[in-house]
């Protein structure tokens, strides 16, 4: 009886030590110690999105490849390392507009906000710039001293993954399959390489409409223009819609990874519903944000706030 009690007493401790770490992170976390955080943070966002709409789309996918290697914990942002991954080598962009908008935080509060917090409010505020949804940022990350670049290359789905290559991938980082199918929708903004694609084009994909696939042959040739550029979202490029779910009920999905989700299989009804949906899309796709940016963060005495998001304090 005895033993009985100590295990269920070690119990309540471990599930009130796990509530303790989540619980770390909250959205007020700043409003003392740097009141004006948040207002930077978003300036900084909406002067490079306005100036650049790609760059919405790459802030947000900085963040994601940055949580699904190690957490949401700003390794991304650490020169070379991760950023030299087969994911994210010669395709990852942003950094400089994190970095601006870090130089502008160390001025106004010293060693406070950090770069992991400031990535993950970034890509809220690079789909508000956009005119997606909104939603409440939980904060209080503290930024990695490592990084890891064969996490990078074996966490991260890539643009030929099957639909259940990218179900183990998510759930890997305890994402389920609606999570997956509303973040891929991130693909309403942004663009890809040819190289990414071509595959798709020429014939190795018979799940694509032949007009769309034609019209993308003349900027993506079958040898060379590699990192020639088309539209994610060919309807409404830099709108962050449900456009995305449309284009995919009549195979105009630009990557062989985002047609598998509505391809006479089990994701096809997710996708019907954010296709006809708006709200039902942006509601999935803010939980499922706020859920990635919750993955394994570094809280409380761990890690450190770097003072440049590019290298680890000295």
């Amino acid at each position: 009886m005895a033993m009985g009690s100590a295990s269920c007493i070690s119990l309540v401790v471990l599930v009130a030590l796990a509530t303790a770490a989540s619980g770390q992170l909250s959205s007020t976390f700043y409003d003392t110690s740097c009141p004006r955080a948040l207002a930077a943070i978003k300036s900084g966002v909406a002067a490079a999105v306005s100036s650049d709409p790609r760059m919405g789309a790459s802030l947000l996918r900085l963040h994601f490849h940055d949580c699904f290697v190690q957490g949401c914990d700003a390794s991304v942002l650490l020169a070379g390392m991760e950023q030299n991954a087969g994911p994210n080598v010669g395709s990852l962009r942003g950094f400089g507009v994190i970095d601006n908008i870090k130089t502008q935080l160390e001025s106004i509060c010293k060693q406070t906000v950090s770069c992991a917090d400031i990535l993950t409010v970034a890509a809220r505020d690079s789909v508000v710039a956009l005119g997606g949804p909104s939603w409440t940022v939980p904060l209080g990350r503290r930024d990695s001293t490592t990084a890891s670049a064969s996490l990078a290359n074996s966490d991260l789905p890539g643009p030929s993954s099957s639909r259940s290559q990218l179900e183990a991938a998510f759930l890997k980082k305890n994402l389920n399959t609606v999570d997956m199918v509303a973040l891929s929708g991130a693909h309403t903004i942004g663009k890809a390489q040819c190289s990414n694609f071509r595959t798709r084009i020429y014939g190795g994909d018979t799940n694509i409409n032949t007009v769309f696939a034609t019209s993308l042959k003349a900027n993506c040739p079958q040898s060379g223009g590699n990192t020639n550029l088309a539209n994610l979202d060919t309807t409404t490029p830099n709108a962050f819609d449900n456009a995305y779910y449309t284009n995919l009920l009549s195979q105009k999905g630009l990557l062989h990874s985002d047609q598998v989700l509505f391809n006479n299989d089990t994701t096809d009804n997710t996708v019907r519903n954010f296709a006809s949906n708006a709200a039902a899309f942006s509601s999935a796709f803010t939980t499922a944000m706020i859920k990635m940016g919750n993955i394994a963060p570094l809280t409380g005495t761990q890690g450190q706030i770097r003072l440049s998001c590019s290298k680890v304090n000295s």
